[in-house]
């Protein structure tokens, strides 16, 4: 049994159909799901602010710092503190610091969240590194800065009052990687043409 070419290339141009659409999909996926938490706090998503916040209580809460790293990225990564107790609508400064500790320079971008989830709402940040790519030559070091305070309002919400410790955690992952992915993605496309 024959087929005919023009089925073939039909074949080959719904897939790749579906091979772009599902790219672009995921692509917009991400920023969607990230806006969404960050309107919501969804999964501990933090919060971020203009300004600090126009009141401070006598309670307090304490903020612990993780850090990771994914293992591609070639970097250490650590909180320069592991925790740190701070007055509700106090504005605080922490810092992280990360070595590149490769051959190449590298990119890399941070996700966050908070825990426990019901805290993302109320974790204020007003600079964080996590807003922009961190691009670090072979060995180079850097100390980033991240202000924040936990908001009072968390006081106001029953499922949030009770809270007593926070535990805000990072993780580096490589931004030239997909990068590079996308690229690869864009030849594919190009060489079925």
């Amino acid at each position: 049994m024959s087929t005919h070419p023009d089925a073939n290339k039909r074949v080959v141009w719904r897939l790749l159909a579906v091979v772009v659409t599902m790219g672009a999909l995921a692509w917009v996926a991400v920023p969607f799901y990230s806006w969404f938490c960050q309107v919501t706090g969804f999964a501990g998503t933090t919060q971020v602010a203009t300004q600090e916040s126009d009141r401070v209580l006598d309670r307090t809460i304490r903020v612990r710092f993780d850090a990771n790293v994914m293992s591609d990225l070639g970097w250490t990564f650590r909180p320069m503190q592991t925790e740190m107790t701070v007055r509700l609508g106090e504005t605080a400064m922490a810092y992280y610091e990360a070595v590149n500790t490769s051959d190449e320079t590298v990119t890399g971008s941070a996700t966050y969240n908070v825990a426990p989830s019901d805290a993302g709402y109320y974790f204020e940040k007003i600079e964080c590194f996590c807003f922009t790519e961190q691009t670090l030559a072979p060995g180079e070091r850097i100390e980033m800065p991240l202000t924040f305070f936990v908001s009072p309002d968390m006081l106001d919400n029953r499922d949030a009052a009770h809270i007593r410790d926070i535990t805000l955690s990072y993780t580096f992952f490589r931004q030239d990687a997909q990068k590079s992915a996308r690229a690869e993605t864009g030849a594919m496309a190009t060489a079925l043409n």
